[in-house]
């Protein structure tokens, strides 16, 4: 592919939303050091970009329940009364319905005032584009907003790149605002956008 090319399939004017995943930093003694993450988030807001807590750089793959709880209420108590923010929902590992388990951590967020982003679980791996996307639709049924994520197995065993017909399935889920796509492909990542913009250009 040609860089004129490339460059013909940019859209300028879109308006840009950042969202920047937030470190969860640890003391020596291995208690999180809140005053410090705090202090991150809020900056990283004054800066103009949203936070996103209990993520992969957030280590939420090794928190329970009670310590995710902690890092949305120390975020909160961050960030001010209204500030939006997004907030991972990790289910890997876990054992019940996918589906509950989603709605369960989704809730959480949620009453938190934030934003969910459903992290992918080995347990869709081999289902059927179908299947994926009935377990995305039931999970952010009746959520005003929910976003996804895309995440390359050489990131999380967890993950997988999502093939074309997932993709577009998950597309047509109006509580699903956006996706966050992670393959270290940038030729894959202008497709996920030429398929967005043909398909739901707000997405």
């Amino acid at each position: 592919m040609k860089i004129k090319s490339l460059m013909d399939r940019q859209i300028p004017g879109r308006k840009v939303h950042g969202i920047a995943a937030a470190l969860l930093p640890y003391e020596p003694d291995g208690r999180v050091s809140v005053e410090t993450f705090q202090r991150n988030l809020a900056d990283t807001q004054s800066a103009g970009l949203m936070n996103a807590v209990n993520m992969d750089t957030g280590y939420v793959n090794y928190l329970d329940d009670c310590e995710r709880q902690d890092v949305l209420r120390w975020a909160r108590e961050a960030l001010g009364k209204d500030a939006p923010f997004v907030a991972g929902a990790y289910i890997e590992g876990q054992a019940g319905d996918v589906v509950s388990l989603y709605r369960r951590q989704m809730d959480t967020i949620v009453s938190y005032g934030g934003t969910p982003i459903l992290f992918q679980t080995s347990r869709l791996h081999g289902k059927t584009p179908e299947e994926k996307v009935a377990v995305y639709r039931e999970a952010a049924r009746g959520y005003s907003q929910v976003l996804a994520f895309e995440l390359g197995s050489m990131f999380a065993p967890n993950g997988e790149i999502f093939d074309e017909e997932t993709f577009l399935g998950l597309l047509d889920i109006p509580e699903i605002k956006g996706l966050k796509h992670s393959s270290l492909d940038r030729l894959k990542e202008l497709e996920r956008h030429t398929l967005r913009d043909a398909r739901r250009p707000a997405f």
